[in-house]
């Protein structure tokens, strides 16, 4: 039997066997964690790694340090008390000892050697006092650098355990003929912890220093191709291909620069892929455009010369019927051939007219505009150009096919009542603006729907040749700027 559990909605679930049980939990404390988890992430987050390094080697070698100090400290104050403790001890005892026969035989002098002994070979010592049963002073002692004689009687008469800092130790006479006491100062022991506490800190601001030290020189070898990286990474977003990162080292950073320039290795191969792609495709677009083109040529070629010589043969002949037949038959002949070849003519010049090739853009545009007019003399059609000369033909067929398309989308879906067409050439470049006030579409949607030949034919026309066509649509109206280089057209040609 095995069993297992998961929080998820503020409940326990605990799998038991093939089963489970549920047991809420306070949802509160799960998101708790996780603000408080958030909080120093974020917090973390704020720092570089070389400061995160440093940080971390700063704060423990100041806790260990600070630990091990303090530790020190308070072993060596224990035992210097402990020892201190002792050696009063020791003396009290050694000065009771001495001290019995001069007191017994009331010798004041031997008692002040004695007491000037125990001062002198006792360097913590710093007064010494014999008294009588009954606690009267018959003997002292005092060194005058560290108390005076007004400071032992206050301290003598004193009932801390302690008194004014000082360790006193008292020791009984031999013979029941007194008490010696004592008094000690832990001053040299305490200048003495306090000396290795300072030195333990000099050994702690050392070591960290070090450390300090040691760890900047470790960020520096772990960021340093970090940085590098990042800055490689930069170039290649902005687009620069040949841009590779350093790799200094067999490591983990080193196996992650190798891999981010096999990345953008893959990414060069990739873009000149798509380039070569690109190109060609444009050369394909060239060609089917100039296929086209010729191809109308011929078209136009075959309708001008070879129907409409067959419809004039037939105007002919029936201008002989209208002689040797019937007026009826004739006249409704040559009506016929008459129209037909109206037609042919004005399918010919749609299909290429031969006014572009022979007097340029601006006539061909302006005889397309008039024949606009008579077919849809419900829109108010306007035509200017500015063109100061003749452009190259592949730029005249261009900008003369998206005015073409342009106004026979107006006439057929916008439902316009005026159309305005403008052709200018500013610091080499031809623009072509046409502009009507029908009820407007969505350029978007009609870019992604793949059944709008016209629009896609007409800009792929203008991109082909290096130029740019884009589209403002609304429910006032529709305007289409069209701009091809001519720049461009002459170092391609």
């Amino acid at each position: 039997m095995t069993a297992g559990h998961e929080i998820r909605d503020g409940e326990v679930l605990v799998a038991v066997g093939e089963g489970t049980k549920t047991h809420p939990v306070p949802s509160g404390s799960v998101i708790m964690e996780d603000a408080w988890l958030d909080r120093a992430k974020g917090f973390a987050g704020r720092f570089s790694v070389r400061t995160k390094i440093v940080g971390i080697v700063l704060i423990l070698t100041a806790i260990l340090g600070l630990g091990i100090t303090w530790q020190a400290r308070s072993a060596m104050s224990g035992l210097a008390e402990s020892e201190l403790i002792i050696r009063g001890r020791a003396a009290a005892l050694e000065l009771a000892d001495h001290i019995s026969d001069p007191v017994e035989q009331r010798d004041s002098v031997a008692v002040s050697e004695v007491l000037d002994d125990v001062l002198a070979s006792h360097p913590d010592t710093v007064f010494a006092v014999i008294s009588r049963p009954d606690g009267v002073i018959v003997g002292t002692a005092v060194d005058p650098g560290e108390l005076s004689v007004e400071e032992l009687a206050d301290v003598l008469a004193s009932q801390d355990a302690r008194p004014n800092g000082y360790h006193t130790f008292s020791a009984p006479i031999a013979g029941d003929r007194g008490w010696v006491t004592v008094g000690m100062t832990d001053l040299r022991l305490v200048r003495t912890v306090n000396g290795v506490t300072f030195q333990l800190l000099v050994t702690t601001l050392f070591v960290a220093t070090i450390g300090i030290i040691a760890a900047t020189l470790l960020t520096w070898l772990l960021t340093r191709p970090i940085l590098d990286l990042v800055k490689t990474t930069h170039l290649v977003s902005h687009g620069d291909l040949t841009a590779r990162a350093t790799v200094t080292a067999d490591d983990e950073i080193g196996t992650l620069g190798e891999a981010f320039n096999l990345m953008v290795d893959e990414l060069e191969s990739g873009r000149r892929t798509i380039i070569e792609t690109e190109h060609a495709r444009t050369r394909l677009l060239e060609q089917l455009i100039g296929a086209q083109e010729d191809e109308r040529k011929r078209l136009a070629r075959e309708l001008h010369d070879g129907v409409g010589q067959s419809l004039s043969s037939i105007i002919l002949a029936a201008s002989v019927i209208e002689r040797y037949g019937t007026p009826e038959q004739a006249i409704r002949i040559s009506e016929t051939a008459s129209e037909t070849l109206t037609q042919v003519r004005r399918l010919g010049r749609e299909l290429r007219p031969s006014v572009l090739d022979d007097l340029g853009l601006a006539a061909a545009l302006d005889r397309y505009t008039a024949e606009f007019r008579l077919r849809y003399a419900e829109i108010a059609t306007e035509f200017h150009s500015e063109l100061p000369e003749r452009v190259p033909p592949v730029v005249e067929t261009t900008i003369y096919r998206v005015t073409q398309e342009a106004m026979t989308n107006v006439a057929r879906h916008s439902g316009a009542r005026t159309l305005s067409v403008l052709i200018t050439q500013r610091g080499g470049t031809v623009r072509a603006i046409i502009e009507d006030d029908g009820s407007g579409f969505d350029p978007l949607a009609e870019r992604r729907n793949a059944h709008s030949v016209g629009i896609h034919g007409m800009i792929e026309r203008v991109e082909l040749l290096g130029g740019r066509l884009d589209i403002e649509s609304s429910d006032a109206g529709t305007t289409i700027y069209a701009e091809v280089p001519i720049e461009m057209i002459g170092m391609q040609s």
